[in-house]
C-alpha cells in the first residue's frame, strides 16, 4: 500500500460500547496497526435526540480498557479535527452550499405527512417506497409560497440517472448498485443537521480515510456515500463490510437478546480480563492460519490479514469466551486474579469492605484455591460458598458416599487426629490423612472421599488439606461432630 493507511472507528454516543461496535473498532485497530497506519476515533454525535449523557466517555473508556490506543480523536486531538461532527457543522455547510450552487442538490419543502402519503401510495401500487422527486424542480414562485407558509426545507442531493455504482468490498468482493434503486435522498435535515451519509462522506474525505471497515448493515449506505464523492470529484476509500454476529441459536445478536450480555462494561464488571475479551472478539468474523486461537495483541497485529475476514456470520459462543477467559486467568499473576475476584465476594456480602490484613490474607488464599477453575471473577461467589456457610447440606451423590460402611470409622479417627493438632496447617492436616489411613486400613477413595464430603459438602473441590486449613479447626470439628452424631457413631 503506497499511501499511509488511515482508518476510523466512528461511534455514536447513543449508548454504551456493545460487542458489535467493539468488534468494528478492534478490526479497524488491527488493520491500521498491521499496515503501520493510523487509527482514528471520530464521534458521530449529530443524533441529539438519541445521544445519552456520558455516552462518548463510556465508549472511549471501554475501548481503552480493551487495550485499544488511537492516534487521533476528540480527546487527544490531531491534524484533521475537529473530531466531533457537531463541531464540524460549518465545514459541512460549505459543501452543501456548493452542491446547491451547482444544482446538484435542492431544497425540498414536503411535510412528513405528504412524504408518508407518497410512500403509502407506492406500497399500495406494489412499488418500493422512495422519494419521487416532487420538489426537485420548484419554480421561484413555488419556493416563495412554501416559505410564506412557514415551511422549513430539507436539502436533497440529485441522484444521477441510470448510473451503476460498483465497489470492490474488502470482505465480499464486487458489489453493485443501480442509481434507480434510490430516490433523491436528504443530505440536510429540516433542523439544519446533515444526515449520516452526507457527513460521513465529507469527514472521510477530509480526514484522508483510506479504508472503511464496518458492519454489513452499512452496505446499502455505501452507494449514497459514493454519490457524494462523485459529486465533488473525489476518490472513495476502500470499503469492507463485516458479517453479522449471531447468537448460539443463529439469530442476529441484538441489544435486546436476553441470553447474551451485550456491553463490554458488563464483561468488565463480571471480572473478565481485557486481553481475553480482545482475543475472543478478534475471532468473531476473522480467522488466523492454523488451529491456534490464543494470541497476544502484538501477535494479532502481526498476523492480521483482511483477506481472512469471513464471509460467513460469526457465532458468539459464550462457552468459548468463558473457556478462553479461564485460560488467561490461569496464566495471570495471582495478585491480578485476586483483584478480579475479591470485589465480588465483598459485593455479595461475604466479606467486609474494610477487612483487616488477616482476613484479606485468608480471602486471598481462598481465591487461590479456585484459580484453575475460575472462568470470570464473579464466579468466585458460587465457587467458594462452602467457606461462608454455617452448615452444609448433602445432596444425593454426597449422601451415597456417606452411606458406605467404612465412613463412621474413618471420620471418627480423622476427627480425633484433628482435635489433638496443635498446628492447624495444610501440611499437618495432610499428615493426619496418612495417620488415619494407617489406623483404619482404608486408603484412596474410601478414605479421601468421605472426608471431603463431610468437611466441604462436595464430592469434588479444591486441594483438600488447604481447604480444611482455611475453613478452620472449629468449623471442621463442628461439622464432623454433627455428622458423626447423625450417624450414631
Amino acid at each position: 500500500m503506497s499511501k499511509e493507511v488511515r482508518v476510523r472507528y466512528a461511534p455514536s454516543p447513543t449508548g454504551h460500547l456493545h460487542i458489535g461496535n467493539a468488534r468494528t473498532a478492534l478490526f479497524n485497530y488491527l488493520y491500521a496497526k498491521h499496515f503501520d497506519g493510523k487509527f482514528i476515533i471520530r464521534t458521530e454525535d449529530t443524533d441529539d435526540k438519541r445521544n445519552v449523557e456520558g455516552g462518548e466517555e463510556s465508549q472511549l473508556k471501554y475501548l481503552e480498557w480493551l487495550g485499544l490506543e488511537w492516534d487521533e480523536g476528540a480527546d487527544i486531538g490531531g491534524d484533521y479535527g475537529p473530531y466531533r461532527q457537531t463541531e464540524r457543522l460549518d465545514i459541512y455547510q460549505k459543501f452543501v452550499d456548493e452542491l446547491l450552487a451547482r444544482d446538484l442538490a435542492y431544497k425540498c419543502y414536503m411535510t412528513e405527512d405528504e412524504l408518508e402519503a407518497e410512500r403509502e401510495e407506492q406500497r399500495a401500487n406494489g412499488q418500493v417506497p422512495k422519494y419521487a422527486g416532487k420538489h426537485s424542480n420548484l419554480t421561484e414562485e413555488e419556493i416563495q409560497s412554501f416559505e410564506a407558509e412557514g415551511r422549513t426545507p430539507s436539502i436533497r442531493i440529485r441522484v444521477p440517472k441510470n448510473k451503476t455504482y460498483t465497489f470492490q468490498d474488502i470482505v465480499r468482493g464486487e458489489i453493485t448498485f443501480e442509481s434507480s434503486d434510490f430516490g433523491d435522498w436528504v443530505i440536510v435535515k429540516k433542523n439544519g443537521i446533515p444526515t449520516y451519509n452526507f457527513a460521513v462522506a465529507i469527514d472521510d474525505h477530509l480526514m484522508e480515510i483510506t479504508d472503511v471497515l464496518r458492519g454489513e448493515e452499512h452496505i446499502s449506505n455505501t452507494p449514497k456515500q459514493m454519490m457524494v464523492y462523485d459529486a465533488f470529484g473525489w476518490t472513495a476509500p476502500r470499503y469492507g463490510h463485516m458479517t453479522l454476529i449471531l447468537n448460539e441459536e443463529r439469530k442476529k445478536l441484538s441489544k435486546r437478546d436476553e441470553h447474551i450480555l451485550q456491553f463490554i462494561e458488563q464483561y468488565r464488571n463480571l471480572g473478565y480480563l481485557p486481553e481475553a475479551m480482545f482475543n475472543f472478539i478478534s475471532l468473531l468474523g476473522w480467522s488466523p492460519v492454523g488451529e491456534e486461537e490464543m494470541f497476544t495483541q502484538d501477535e494479532l497485529i502481526n498476523i492480521f490479514d483482511p483477506e481472512r475476514l469471513s464471509t460467513s456470520a460469526a457465532i458468539f459462543d459464550q462457552h468459548k469466551l468463558k473457556w478462553m477467559n479461564n485460560e488467561y486467568i490461569k496464566k495471570a499473576d495471582l495478585n491480578r486474579v485476586i483483584d478480579l475476584a475479591l470485589p465480588h465476594l465483598i459485593k455479595a456480602g461475604k466479606l467486609p469492605e474494610n477487612m483487616d490484613e488477616k482476613t484479606r490474607e485468608w480471602a486471598k488464599n481462598v481465591i487461590s484455591l479456585y484459580r484453575e477453575q475460575l472462568r470470570y471473577g464473579a464466579e468466585i461467589v458460587e465457587l467458594t460458598e462452602l467457606f461462608f456457610q454455617e452448615d452444609i447440606s448433602y445432596g444425593e451423590a454426597e449422601r451415597k458416599v456417606l452411606e458406605e460402611e467404612q465412613v463412621p470409622e474413618v471420620l471418627q479417627v480423622f476427627t480425633d487426629k484433628l482435635i489433638h493438632l496443635e498446628s492447624f496447617d495444610k501440611d499437618s492436616i495432610k499428615a493426619q490423612f496418612k495417620a488415619t489411613q494407617k489406623e483404619t486400613g482404608h486408603r484412596g477413595k474410601k478414605l479421601f472421599m468421605p472426608i471431603r464430603v463431610a468437611t466441604t459438602g462436595q464430592t469434588h473441590g479444591p486441594e483438600l488439606p488447604f481447604a480444611i486449613e482455611l475453613l478452620g479447626k472449629d468449623v471442621i470439628v463442628k461439622r464432623l461432630d454433627k455428622l458423626l452424631k447423625e450417624m450414631g457413631a
